[in-house]
């Protein structure tokens, strides 16, 4: 597998290719330049959401920048042709593991009856006002 411009060249069935689509979607996060990564990209039918935090949103408290952190996610997988029904895992990094009901409530108010694969871990992370982080991926049905 190697990229080719914007598409992704997968090689099976006995050394035969087939090309994907790239889609980078740009964010707002003040980190993207910086870092170099794209707020989702979707190749084919799968949606990787980046890592979210939420910016701008650090003093609120850990079930608001939950749903902040949702709320970016969603506009982000919608510009790629995708919903959170899409979603089949999410990882949550947690600042303080005391927030994590918190934190999981507000997730289960969007993924409640979705279930998808979900972990939830305590880490550092880039602000140290906020309360998490959050990554998601999703597969369209073609």
């Amino acid at each position: 597998m190697y990229l080719k411009g914007r598409m992704l060249v997968c090689g099976y069935d006995g050394g035969m290719s087939t090309e994907m689509k790239r889609m980078n979607i740009a964010g707002t996060s003040p980190y993207e330049p910086i870092i170099g990564f794209s707020r989702a990209v979707r190749v084919g039918n799968v949606v990787h959401v980046s890592g979210t935090g939420p910016v701008g949103a650090e003093e609120l408290s850990a079930a608001e920048q939950t749903r902040v952190v949702l709320g970016i996610i969603e506009a982000a997988l919608k510009q790629a042709g995708a919903r959170f029904e899409d979603v089949v895992r999410t990882r949550i990094f947690l600042a303080r593991a005391e927030d994590w009901e918190e934190v999981g409530r507000a997730h289960g108010e969007v993924f409640g009856t979705i279930r998808p694969a979900a972990t939830m871990v305590v880490a550092a992370l880039l602000n140290p006002k906020w309360r998490l982080e959050m990554e998601a991926e999703a597969v369209v049905a073609e």
